[in-house]
Formats: structure tokens, sequence, C-alpha cells
């Protein structure tokens, strides 16, 4: 596995009615896995306004180990307890390559 940086998008829809829970849910995750998940170096929620609808979490990691580490840890496993039933369809989870370009600082995450 490469120790270079993943980062990964994660999007969630609730189902009708359902929103407030999955967005509690969401955010109790976000705390506990800035507590508890080694390599988290981004771990961010947002609500779509615009697009297609949904919660979606930003993330970064270290390295795939962690990230890899984090998809079978608690907080990952809390989250999709609470949310399993609450979802109009399957979590839907990006891992992303960049794509560098322009300067170090603004073409990468």
């Amino acid at each position: 596995m490469s120790s270079e940086p993943v980062v990964v998008v994660a999007r969630c829809v609730p189902r009708e009615g359902h929103a407030e829970q999955v967005e509690a849910a969401v955010l109790r995750a976000v705390a506990a896995t800035h507590e508890q998940d080694a390599g988290c170096e981004l771990y961010a929620a947002h609500q779509s306004v615009r697009g297609r609808p949904g919660i979606v979490i930003i993330e970064k990691w270290s390295s795939a180990e962690l990230l890899q580490a984090h998809g079978t840890g608690d907080a990952f496993a809390a989250l999709n307890g609470e949310v399993a039933e609450l979802l109009a369809e399957p979590l839907d989870v990006m891992v992303l390559q960049p794509l560098p370009a322009g300067t170090d600082e603004l073409g990468t995450l």
C-alpha cells in the first residue's frame, strides 16, 4: 500500500424524513473520527445546497493503511450502524488520486 496521502469523498443521501437523524449521526462520526482515528488529516462534513442532494464528507488520510484502519474502526462502524436504515441509497465513497497542476499549495489537497 502507498504511504502517500489519500483523499476520500463520501456522500450519504437521507431517506425522506430522516435528514436530521443522518446529519446528527454524521456530526458524531466527525467528532469521533477526529478523536480516535490516527492519520486523519481532514474529515469535514458539508451539506449539499445545489446539485446532487445529501451530506458530503471530505476526508484526507496520511496513508492508505490508516484509511483502511478507519474503515474498520469504531467511529465508522458506529456511523454505519446509525444510518444503515436511514439512507435512500448506499453510501457513495470515492477514493481519489490527485492530478496535481499549478502550484503545490493550490493544486493538491
